[in-house]
């Protein structure tokens, strides 16, 4: 697979000792599809870690969640999946459709294993699979460049308590997020989530946010 590594990843490898190793490694375990045993681990998860980079090269990581699935495998070059409200910053999916390159880590904690996919995304409210993800804001579509997996070694064992109860449900719908209720973001919330502030008991302030996150009222 020519181009997996960089000329700073060789060098180091040299460096080190490890070209050949890597180069067995990257025979052994590296696609460039995402087929069997990947496709079941994939879907499977809840959860997964997202790395996207932005036009001036400075990159960010950003744990994605949702219901069991939340990655769909369409075909074995290609992955979708949704975006979901946040804070509106928009960090991972601007820089998704800004430099259009993405990787994604998707983990077992339990097992442990893990799962790795690089490649080229677009993303768009108009994408076929919206229908698949209610509540979904738009989806992001990965072109599949390569899929690999990841020695499990340094992965400490964690055990699934509960699913969050901010996945959307069938309809879309979810519940109010404690943040959106703080006193002194208001003014830049939409009409209708300040309406809904009122309607879940009102404005809280910092310090009162500060005090449910710590006890996972987030």
């Amino acid at each position: 697979m020519a181009g997996f590594y960089t000329d700073a990843q060789r060098a180091m490898q040299e460096a080190q000792g490890t070209r050949k190793l890597a180069d067995t490694v990257q025979q052994a375990i590296v696609w460039d599809v995402v087929e069997g045993p990947n496709v079941d681990f994939i879907e499977s998860r809840d959860f997964f870690f997202l790395s996207t980079v932005d036009s001036e090269g400075r990159p960010t990581v950003s744990y994605k969640g949702g219901p069991q699935g939340v990655c769909h495998v369409v075909d074995a070059k290609t992955l979708v999946f949704p975006s979901y409200d946040g804070n509106g910053m928009f960090k991972s999916m601007g820089n998704a459709a800004d430099t259009g390159k993405v990787g994604l880590l998707f983990i077992d904690f339990e097992t442990p294993n893990r799962v790795r996919v690089q490649g080229d995304v677009t993303v768009s409210a108009d994408d076929p699979e919206m229908a698949r993800y209610p509540g979904a804001r738009m989806i992001a579509r990965v072109a599949v460049e390569n899929c690999f997996l990841n020695c499990a070694r340094y992965i400490h064992k964690h055990e699934r308590i509960a699913q969050s109860p901010y996945v959307p449900d069938e309809q879309g719908e979810q519940p109010h997020p404690s943040w959106k209720r703080i006193d002194v973001i208001q003014d830049a919330l939409p009409e209708a989530e300040r309406a809904r502030t009122q309607a879940e008991g009102g404005t809280i302030t910092q310090d009162d946010y500060a005090e449910k996150l710590m006890a996972g009222q987030s």
